[in-house]
């Protein structure tokens, strides 16, 4: 049954194979990314509370052991700094902020081109079914055996717009999910970042009034 319909969607059905396997292909490597991605705030608290103890070089280690993660190697760009103003402090995390944005963006162009490749695809599939079941009808033979396998080759070749449809909306679905974790993403670093910067400010305000104190 699967191999007549698949016969039946004409060549567009492998395209929308490939487009298929694609979508739940990169959907599982996305979705791994971003389970990854949960631990996050759990360290960042941690490397937070080290830095508030002036615990700096606890702070630094626990960054590069957790370097694989996006929010760790914006804190390193920043932390690796040798003594930075407030200024470069600043520019470092918002540097690598930047770098890190096609990372998590990472497949959302393919996953909007399949949504508006897959329903054209299908399209196509049902025009050359349809073609192909009326270059065997004949205009005196309606009513007759002809037109029957006619209507059958109809129904069949509408099989390749509902597969086109059913691959763009599991691209659709996959694409809106990850942009919306993305722009959460994108708050959280934001906020993270700007966090890290108070703390920083904080500190060397902290040496500069010892050092000040201790001039007197």
């Amino acid at each position: 049954m699967i191999s007549k319909l698949f016969e039946a969607g004409g060549v567009v059905m492998w395209p929308l194979l490939m487009c298929s396997v694609l979508t739940i292909g990169l959907t599982i490597e996305r979705v791994r990314f971003w389970l990854l991605l949960s631990r996050q705030q759990r360290l960042v608290r941690e490397v937070f509370n080290l830095y508030r103890l002036n615990n700096v070089v606890s702070a630094i280690n626990k960054v590069r052991q957790n370097a694989n993660l996006p929010i760790m190697r914006i804190f390193l760009s920043a932390l690796e700094l040798e003594k930075p103003t407030p200024e470069k402090f600043r520019l470092a995390l918002e540097s690598e902020a930047q770098a890190e944005i096609p990372r998590l963006r990472r497949f959302n162009n393919i996953f909007e081109s399949i949504v508006g490749l897959g329903p054209l695809l299908g399209l196509l599939g049902t025009i050359l079914g349809l073609i192909r079941s009326f270059q065997g009808l004949n205009i005196g033979d309606v009513g007759g055996t002809k037109t029957t396998a006619v209507t059958a080759g109809i129904s069949e070749a509408l099989f390749a717009t509902a597969c086109g449809m059913i691959v763009a909306i599991l691209a659709l679905i996959a694409a809106n999910t990850f942009r919306s974790l993305f722009e959460h993403q994108m708050a959280k670093i934001q906020e993270y970042g700007g966090h890290l910067e108070i703390l920083y400010r904080d500190r060397i305000e902290g040496e500069g009034e010892k050092a000040y104190a201790s001039t007197l």
